[in-house]
């Protein structure tokens, strides 16, 4: 598909519309330094299509700008981005058709801008400084950089409001270690901190009153005129490495046995062997009381969510291993699209987030043994072409299946699983270079597995 096909089509998405606000985006330059500032602290700057239409054509201008060597994104408040503005979607939707209609052409929008963020060819920094939720993941968690700090708070909260973890969630949550992205995306359950970086959803821990000098360092960066992408983000990273602080503890909340349980349970292929696996847990007299207290949370939460989003996420956890980057969106534009012709949408949106009841909402179907597999996969139908989203980049060398920046970050679960059975662990010690958590992270799957005694030095 030719890019002028593409930009075109882009063209009329991203035209400025009646009722757009005028600064719910800030741009700002500092030397070669490029800075998007989502400016909306009484809404937890959450994304509508007014800053997305201003956000994707200043990124392409950014791509074909010699000036512009680093580009950052960042929230303004006690927020990065706390999603994506679904109250609004919910009114839209109770028009009719044409509402419908508005919210898919939102969520085209915004999964063009996901992708270009996914594909960008300059590197992208994501300061993940507070909340950072639904569409505020889709924005940062797809970059080479993405910085934690002790105020991150990360959630995939869409099974609440009758909708499916969305932003390229079908590409990264079944990628994390174990079965951690299956049970975040089921549960919706949060991160804090220093665990979002422990877990991979960030690249880099940084206390929060280290971004200015931080920024203030990007800014300063200069790249030799030969310099490919990949050398470019190799300065980039080097240069975040100079501001990791110290770790305020040396295992994630998630660590130990309640890890094993997680990987055990939420292993399962359907939504009932998955309650009945943590209601076992509960029951079990050889079970600690923490671990039966978790499992019975855990059934009450996964209820009290709609049945329908639960299992198409489940699903989606399991066929989106498959999926490139690019088909990723594709797909979720789909689902996306067959979630606003669908009840609980606007019914989860308007109890949860409107009447901010705390009763279960009015799902349909009710139960999970409602819910059939011809339903669910109806969801997953391949887009015909006049439904195939259509991407900025469609640069067949982007359709990637794996994050093509993954050093950046802390090791794999599966990487030191394969250097531990090479007896190659010190080589993979040597080899990061030193980089915080990285001990810690071995430290804690050795015990996990029982190669070392808790507490153990590497």
């Amino acid at each position: 598909m030719s890019q002028q096909r593409t930009f075109a089509t882009d063209a009329a998405l991203i035209r400025e519309q009646p009722g757009d606000e005028k600064d719910d985006v800030l741009f700002q330059q500092t030397y070669c330094l490029r800075t998007i500032e989502l400016n909306r602290p009484k809404k937890l700057n959450s994304l509508n299509g007014s800053m997305a239409r201003k956000i994707i054509p200043r990124l392409q201008e950014w791509t074909k700008s010699q000036m512009t060597n680093v580009v950052l994104i960042k929230g303004a408040g006690r927020a990065f981005c706390a999603g994506g503005d679904v109250a609004a979607l919910a009114e839209w939707n109770k028009t009719g058709p044409s509402g419908q209609q508005a919210s898919k052409d939102y969520f085209a929008l915004e999964y063009k801008l996901d992708h270009m963020i996914a594909t960008y060819q300059k590197p992208y920094i994501a300061f993940m400084d507070g909340i950072t939720m639904g569409g505020g993941v889709g924005l940062s968690v797809h970059a080479p950089f993405r910085i934690a700090t002790e105020n991150t708070l990360f959630a995939m909260p869409e099974t609440t409001i009758g909708f499916f973890p969305d932003v390229g969630a079908s590409f990264f949550l079944p990628r994390m270690d174990g079965q951690l992205g299956t049970y975040l995306a089921l549960t919706s359950e949060q991160l804090q901190g220093v665990d979002v970086f422990y877990h991979g959803i960030a690249t880099h821990y940084v206390h929060s009153s280290s971004l200015p000098q931080l920024e203030a360092r990007l800014g300063e960066l200069n790249f030799k005129d030969r310099a490919t992408l990949e050398m470019r983000n190799d300065i980039v990273n080097a240069t975040i490495e100079e501001f990791a602080t110290s770790l305020p503890t040396s295992r994630p909340r998630i660590s130990g046995a309640l890890r094993m349980a997680i990987d055990k349970i939420f292993a399962h292929q359907t939504v009932e062997g998955i309650l009945e696996q943590l209601k076992s847990l509960a029951d079990s007299p050889s079970t600690s009381k923490e671990l039966q207290e978790w499992a019975k949370k855990t059934v009450t939460t996964i209820e009290s969510r709609s049945p329908t989003s639960v299992a198409v996420a489940l699903h989606q956890m399991r066929v989106g291993r498959k999926w490139n980057i690019r088909e990723t969106f594709e797909q979720e534009h789909k689902i996306a699209s067959k979630f606003m012709d669908h009840p609980d949408f606007i019914e989860g949106v308007t109890a949860r987030l409107v009447r901010r009841q705390k009763e279960r909402p009015n799902w349909q179907p009710a139960s999970f043994d409602q819910v059939t597999s011809d339903q669910i996969k109806q969801f997953f139908k391949p887009p015909s072409p006049s439904e195939r989203l259509i991407l900025p980049n469609e640069d067949e060398e982007l359709d990637y299946k794996e994050y093509p920046h993954r050093k950046f970050g802390l090791p794999t679960e599966e990487i030191i699983e394969s250097m531990v059975q090479q007896d190659k662990l010190d080589e993979l010690l040597r080899s990061t270079g030193g980089k915080q958590g990285v001990k810690e992270k071995v430290g804690e799957y050795l015990e996990r597995v029982g190669l070392i005694e808790p507490g153990a030095r590497l």
